[in-house]
């Protein structure tokens, strides 16, 4: 019990440590004021790095445990407090027109290139849903219902985590030249293309400066919130193949086990965000975006507890064993996904669109 409760404190300082370290990063560093590097990240490298040079770490996986189950998914939960469908209503269904088919054409290309890659099942699996949906968030919330191993959830973070830096940086460029500095078009495509949420921030704050038009980091942050909302659906079907996968391994599991129910307490809190919003001159406005900046800031540090305890289970002999050939994967996919992006987006013709 005692060693439990040590392990679930490690984590909370390990979130500390991490926020400060991204603050000065996107501060001092890139000169932002939004890291572009997610704490959620930096967690993980620390408990990564500490869990495999620290031997004392290993007593106090019971509470790691308890930060990656339970803690992770009250983060999920209250995620939900960011969607307002008024926010979205003006860009989200013009979104979903891009974001539909890049999550298809993602998973789609991990399914028929991961035994050329070598991949095991769990890991393209994660590979999938972090690059079609939101990066870290999306593959933690995964991983407990394909059975995914420790390993495979930090290879998967990884992966992900240096694409979506890579495309921070390069796709503002791309979206200038290629999309001809159209606001509505470029937002999309840095929202539907880029990983993490923190990434696309920062992409959307890179773009807006260098080029002076904000618009774009406020439409690719509607368009990213937009797509890390159909993990509400995504995810019970990756978990379904899972199922499907372990019939032919004749390992019974039922349906009902392995949806994520969480997803129904983050779809509450979603319609409390919107009848909130609706009805914020009866509870006053400046007391209710105060409950919702507190539920945010709560769910984004109980994801990075949840992060960090990751971190601190990884050990770097299982992590060799996985080899590079997955990261090959995920390039891949990540450049498919930029790809079909931009091909979507002429095709609907969003660019033209005044």
């Amino acid at each position: 019990m005692i060693n439990s409760l040590k392990g679930i404190l490690i984590c909370i300082l390990t979130l500390l440590f991490a926020r400060i370290i991204s603050y000065n990063l996107g501060f001092y560093i890139f000169g932002l004021g939004k890291s572009p590097i997610s704490p959620i990240v930096i967690a993980i490298v620390i408990g990564f790095i500490l869990g495999n040079y620290l031997k004392k770490v290993s007593d106090y996986e019971d509470g790691f445990a308890f930060c990656t189950n339970y803690i992770l998914k009250i983060g999920i939960i209250l995620l939900g407090i960011r969607l307002s469908l008024a926010d979205i209503a003006s860009y989200g269904l013009t979104g979903l027109i891009i974001i539909i088919p890049c999550i298809v054409i993602s998973i789609i290309s991990v399914n028929i290139f991961r035994k050329f890659f070598i991949t095991s099942d769990r890991l393209s699996l994660l590979i999938a849903v972090g690059t079609s949906i939101c990066g870290a968030t999306a593959i933690m919330a995964l991983a407990p219902l394909i059975n995914a191993k420790k390993e495979e959830i930090s290879y998967a973070v990884a992966n992900i985590t240096l694409f979506g830096l890579l495309a921070m940086f390069i796709y503002p460029i791309i979206g200038y030249y290629i999309l001809n500095d159209h606001s509505l078009a470029v937002g999309i495509f840095l929202g539907s293309s880029i990983h993490e949420t923190a990434q696309v921030a920062g992409s959307g704050m890179i773009y807006a400066q260098q080029y002076s038009n904000p618009k774009v980091l406020e439409i690719s942050t509607v368009i990213k919130l937009v797509r890390n909302t159909l993990m509400i659906a995504v995810i019970p079907f990756l978990a379904h193949l899972s199922f499907q996968i372990n019939i032919s391994e004749n390992k019974k599991t039922s349906l009902s086990s392995i949806f994520p129910y969480f997803i129904i307490g983050f779809i509450i809190f979603g319609l409390i965000r919107t009848f909130g919003d609706y009805y914020d001159y009866k509870i006053g406005i400046e007391l209710w975006n105060n409950i919702i900046q507190i539920i945010k800031a709560l769910s984004e540090n109980l994801l990075i507890i949840a992060m960090s305890a990751v971190g601190y289970n990884t050990t770097i002999n299982k992590f060799k064993k996985l080899g590079l050939k997955p990261f090959y994967l995920g390039f891949f996919v990540a450049v498919i996904v930029g790809f079909v992006s931009i091909i979507a987006i002429h095709i609907v013709g969003i660019n033209q669109q005044l």
